[in-house]
């Protein structure tokens, strides 16, 4: 069993669309889809899908891949917090991911929110992931 749901999140993303698959399928958690709908907001896939089920509910990705090069948007998808070593960040000190073309997703008091949206509202967090 794992210990690290976020991780495990982050990984079938990763492994769905370096294998080029299409869908992937992902044990929901309310964190999990909320930053579903953050990847989906920022353009890094195509659709989602909430399914309920009577044991654990699922999240449907559609992953997005390039029309010309058929290569994934999402290029790198990193975990950066783990439960063993913790990492926040204030609102001054968000990270920049590739100069602003990539994205963190940053678990705050008020939601969980990309890392420009954070510096917005002026509000540091719990740095979940890195996207680009």
């Amino acid at each position: 069993m794992y210990t690290d749901p976020i991780a495990d999140y982050l990984t079938r993303i990763r492994n769905a669309a370096s294998a080029g698959h299409r869908v992937v399928e992902i044990p929901a958690s309310n964190l999990k889809k909320e930053m579903t709908k953050i990847l989906f907001d920022q353009g890094y896939i195509l659709s989602y899908k909430f399914i309920d089920n009577k044991v654990q509910d699922i999240i449907k990705i559609a992953l997005k891949y390039d029309k010309d090069t058929k290569q994934p948007v999402i290029k790198n998808i990193q975990r950066v917090s783990t439960p063993g070593l913790r990492k926040y960040a204030g609102s001054d000190e968000m990270p920049r991911i590739l100069n602003g073309l990539g994205i963190a997703i940053v678990s705050t008091s008020k939601g969980v929110m990309t890392n420009k949206k954070a510096r917005q509202e002026n509000v540091g967090g719990e740095v979940l992931c890195f996207v680009y």
